[in-house]
């Protein structure tokens, strides 16, 4: 696992000494992804540059020093991630006569690539990846990034220099870079609390799109390649599902299956390993395969709060207590929270607005202080159907299959002739908390003209009933994306391309590699991805059940009872926290001179959102979230 950084100078003209010196400061950004060893190369007649920071998981010799030249010397590899068939890929390799110096997958990555070909290799791959790889015969660089976008992969022009890295602020750190906000893609973080890619905070400067390559020759054309295409493995999928018969037991017995191989796969390291252990149905099914695939003890480690109804930790503690695991927890504190928010914006590097953004970096930090290496459970929801919008979706399918649009029309207006506020003074809090948010939204919902439109509700943070930017853009990321007959396939797609890779992978990547942890995620090998678009609705939705194919699976190691209770999520008690320990820093923040020196919000609108959430009025604790991270990060920037 790394921090990868490079350029290449389309013009030429960057002397040895400068281009040593620039990529050292991309390179030195990244040193918390890779406090084990650092490398640089440069070309000066080519142009390029290539450097590395190295958290050293498999082959802790020197000969997994990176940047990497193939042994025909035609090739100069820097690679984040982690290869989990490489012992397979190593093998075929020296039946064709290769024999390797040392036994990194960046080696077996390297020398695939010299013998097969880019596109091939990576298709072969079973990982998580991103590398930047210099062709020193064709003069080109490709930059590559993994099926489902688990590593992330920044790029851009400055001038007449390409610039890629793992994170933004490797780019930051060359010394032209210019920061231009990018108007549209700061909508789409206040609308979605995350900016898909291939947007990023700033003009002309991207997010490598998952499953894809992208090719720059010495004169800065470019030819993109993809190697995964999720709509098309989405669509072989579903015809298949339509023309199977599909047995309960024996799907059952490959999904197990296939989770036994990734998760075996997953364990290989040089390094301590441990898991993540909320006490949900994914973390608790990837801990009992794991610990039953292990000789001894597992470590594991979960996050509770003092707060009632946001604390897991009593779940998982049940859990690693009966698989006797050897289990860490913490309980979170409003003080823990606050110590880490100030260092937020420095890790996410554009503006993030996921709350559990707090629990995840404090459950990695736990955790390094034992293990180099944790296996999470994220991409159950995505994969199964495990969150609420799925089960809304198959409602409303039914709904809109009796109900016309002008009917829909019609009641939801209707919910819309009083406000927000009516409705939190209509209905009693202890009837329904914050009536008047979820009535509007369910008003919306019933308004949705398809699962496009439904989609953008359910995902959106924003009420449509507030505009607190002073520039609106209307954006709409899905508009150009596919969609199936199946209001529930469309939006687990959704999810798959565009709420996992953005929101999830972004939140685990940074967040670990913040404390130099590598995350790793067995339920989103691409072969279990493939098999979970090859099920049957009612085996992730059955009985108002959801992933129920997982449960089945977990059952088999855990008592039924221990693990039956409601969806909690990774969710902080953020709308307390921001009524007290939180609300000096809050207040710092959404000060009102603040605000109209930052130019980009409807003052009076913040402020009385602010006011509102102060008395408890509204459930506006998501926006201000987003407004808040955003300034923090602003200021963060100012002082980068």
């Amino acid at each position: 696992m790394c921090g990868i950084a490079g350029f290449l100078d389309f013009s030429r003209a960057t002397s040895s000494d400068l281009m040593k010196k620039q990529i050292s400061q991309m390179t030195a950004s990244l040193s918390h992804r890779g406090p084990d060893d650092e490398g640089i190369w440069n070309e000066v007649e080519q142009g390029i540059a290539l450097g590395m920071r190295r958290l050293a998981v498999q082959d802790l010799s020197p000969a997994g020093h990176q940047p990497m030249i193939s042994k025909d010397g035609r090739y100069v590899i820097v690679y984040n991630g982690e290869i989990y068939n490489a012992p397979e890929l190593r093998q075929l390799l020296e039946k064709e006569g290769f024999n390797f110096r040392g036994h990194s997958d960046t080696e077996v990555i390297l020398e695939a690539c010299a013998r097969w070909g880019i596109v091939d290799t990576v298709s072969r791959l079973n990982g998580m990846f991103a590398f930047g790889l210099w062709d020193q015969k064709e003069k080109k660089l490709i930059l590559v990034r993994d099926r489902l976008g688990i590593k992330p992969l920044y790029y851009g022009k400055i001038g007449k220099t390409l610039l890629f890295g793992s994170e933004l602020k490797a780019l930051l750190s060359y010394d032209k870079f210019e920061r231009k906000l990018n108007p549209e893609a700061l909508n789409n973080y206040f609308k979605y609390n995350f900016i898909p890619a291939p947007q990023t905070i700033y003009n002309d400067i991207y997010k490598l799109l998952p499953g894809t390559l992208i090719i720059f020759n010495e004169h800065g054309k470019d030819e993109r390649k993809v190697f995964w295409d999720p709509s098309k493995i989405v669509q072989e999928g579903l015809n298949l599902r339509e023309s199977k018969i599909y047995d309960d037991k024996s799907t059952i017995d490959e999904l197990e299956r296939l989770l036994k191989d990734s998760i075996k796969r997953q364990m290989i390291a040089d390094v301590p390993l441990g898991a993540f252990l909320s006490g949900g149905v994914d973390s608790s099914t990837v801990v009992s395969i794991l610990q039953s695939l292990s000789s001894s003890p597992i470590k594991t480690y979960s996050i509770g709060f003092e707060e009632e109804g946001f604390n897991e930790a009593e779940n998982a503690r049940i859990i690693a207590q009966y698989l006797k695991t050897d289990h860490h927890e913490l309980i979170l504190t409003p003080q823990d929270a606050t110590s880490v928010i100030s260092q937020l914006p420095k890790y996410f590097d554009e503006p993030f607005a996921d709350a559990s953004q707090i629990p995840t970096y404090l459950v990695s930090n736990l955790a390094r202080k034992s293990v180099k290496v944790v296996l999470s459970g994220d991409g159950g929801d995505e994969l199964f159907a495990g969150y609420n919008r799925h089960r809304i979706a198959a409602r409303m399918q039914k709904i809109y299959s009796f109900l016309p649009l002008v009917f829909r029309n019609i009641i939801g207006n209707s919910i819309k002739l009083g406000n927000e506020d009516f409705w939190d003074r209509m209905i009693p809090s202890s009837l329904l908390p914050q009536a008047g948010d979820k009535l509007y939204k369910f008003a919306n919902i019933l308004k949705s003209k398809d699962a496009k439109e439904l989609y953008e509700i359910l995902l959106s943070q924003r009420k449509t009933s507030t505009n607190f930017l002073r520039n609106q853009h209307n954006t709409n990321i899905f508009q150009s994306e596919n969609q199936f007959s199946n209001f529930m396939d469309s939006i687990q797609y959704w999810d798959l391309i565009k709420y996992l890779p953005d929101d999830i992978l972004a939140k685990v990547d940074r967040a670990s590699m913040a404390v130099s942890l590598e995350a790793r995620v067995p339920l989103l090998d691409h072969r279990i991805v493939d098999l979970a678009w090859k099920l049957p609705l009612n085996m992730k939705i059955r009985d108002g059940s959801t992933k129920w194919i997982l449960r089945q699976i977990l059952y088999r190691y855990v008592p039924k009872g221990l693990v039956e209770r409601p969806k909690m999520g990774f969710g902080i008690p953020l709308g307390k926290w921001l009524k007290g320990p939180l609300r000096d820093w809050g207040e710092e923040f959404i000060s009102e001179n603040r605000l109209e020196n930052s130019a980009f919000f409807e003052v009076k609108q913040v402020r009385q959102m602010w006011q509102k959430h102060l008395q408890g009025q509204g459930n506006y604790q998501h926006q201000l979230w987003s407004i808040l991270m955003f300034e923090a990060w602003k200021e963060d920037q100012e002082n980068f």
